[in-house]
């Protein structure tokens, strides 16, 4: 019987290689693995927080024994269904040997929040690759630290263009996050509500989802940009990317980096914060920043990190400034993202994003390497 190794994830912290039968199914998709990227999710997971969508109606928790990885690229290695072609979401026809890459959720299409709202998956039923499927149970390889991963036929699939390296398509998902920013965009009205053309941002947080905030906020025409960060080694890749400033909040205070967006902003505070950061602080901090009508974007949170204290009328009512949480990404726009790569590839280093790679041997020191202050986006490389 043919076998497929996978890195399972038995318990927190405990990651252990394993053999699983070759999917024998009649629909769907097998994928050779390429790479699959460490998320930050995957992280909390592997330290014990094993709630997912925390808070909501669709809360769950982690099943182990679970093969993680949801950012994922890779090969057709077979259609099942014996079919020639497969249309990806946006009906391009797609053949054994094709390029794809994935949403990792997968939504039932019958709740209400499914039929009622378009392009983002906030099923009540939702289901994510590399989260909510327990190896245990078979095909079992619905995950991407794994030497193939079977697709069902309910998950989005989109076909990754023929010039464009897997090194960088792997970070579809993970673009695909900043276009929450975009949300912030459409609040901008005549009364300089929101932010317009040009405008001046905070990015808390330079790991891999600040920095390709960063990229898309130079694509968006941003005028200054200031990162902050507590790794040195990710203030630098801030700067590389496209940061104007940077700031070391292990080395500075809350009241000098307030005062340093003040200088670099004429004196009123930056148009938008855009925290990436995954610590409730960095978003309370982030008030203080923002000009009055401003607005803060929250990517940074995705799991439940903690509280924090703000004061409702000083951060919020008197400044009149917009929140705008983001809890997912949307489905509908992983072709333009995919096309974004391919036009921007020459501007932008994509693949420096990629600070360390690992054999699917090596899952566990490249999940603990990822936890460190000298890695931005770790991948696994499964085959």
């Amino acid at each position: 019987m043919r076998k497929v190794r996978a890195a399972v994830l038995e318990a927190p912290g405990q990651i252990v290689i394993t053999d699983y039968p070759y999917p024998k199914e009649r629909e769907g998709l097998i994928i050779k693995m390429e790479l699959a990227g460490i998320c930050g999710t995957d992280k909390h997971t592997f330290i014990g927080h094993t709630k997912q969508y925390p808070g909501s109606d669709p809360e769950s928790e982690t099943p182990f024994p679970i093969i993680q990885g949801h950012e994922n690229v890779g090969i057709i290695e077979e259609i099942c269904s014996g079919e020639k072609e497969y249309p990806d979401y946006n009906g391009n026809l797609m053949k054994v040997g094709d390029r794809i890459t994935m949403c990792p959720d997968v939504v039932c299409g019958k709740c209400w929040y499914c039929k009622n709202t378009f392009g983002y998956p906030w099923c009540d039923n939702v289901l994510g690759y590399g989260n909510a499927f327990s190896s245990a149970n078979a095909p079992h390889l619905l995950g991407g630290f794994a030497e193939y991963m079977y697709l069902r036929p309910d998950v989005f699939v989109y076909k990754v263009p023929d010039s464009l390296a897997p090194e960088i398509a792997v970070l579809a998902e993970l673009f695909n996050v900043t276009l929450g920013i975009d949300t912030a965009k459409e609040l901008y009205s005549l009364a300089n509500l929101g932010f317009g053309s040009s405008p001046n941002v905070l990015v808390t947080g330079a790991g891999p989802l600040g920095l390709l905030s960063i990229i898309r906020l130079r694509i968006m025409g941003a005028d200054t940009i200031i990162a902050t960060d507590r790794s040195s080694f990710r203030l630098q890749a801030a700067r590389h990317f496209g940061a104007d400033y940077v700031l070391n909040i292990d080395e500075t205070q809350v009241a000098q980096r307030v005062e340093v967006t003040r200088e670099r902003t004429h004196g009123l505070g930056v148009d938008l914060v855009v925290d990436c950061a995954n610590e409730p602080t960095a978003f309370a901090e982030g008030l203080d920043h923002i000009r009055r009508a401003g607005t803060l974007i929250e990517l940074g949170n995705f799991v439940d990190t903690g509280s924090t204290e703000i004061n409702v009328s000083q951060h919020v009512c008197t400044k009149n400034i917009r929140i705008v949480g983001v809890a997912n990404h949307p489905y509908t726009e992983y072709s333009k993202v995919l096309r974004m790569f391919t036009r921007f590839q020459d501007h932008y280093d994509f693949k420096g994003l990629i600070s360390h790679r690992y054999s699917l041997e090596q899952t566990e020191a490249a999940m603990k390497k990822s936890m460190q202050p000298d890695s931005l986006k770790v991948v696994i490389a499964p085959n």
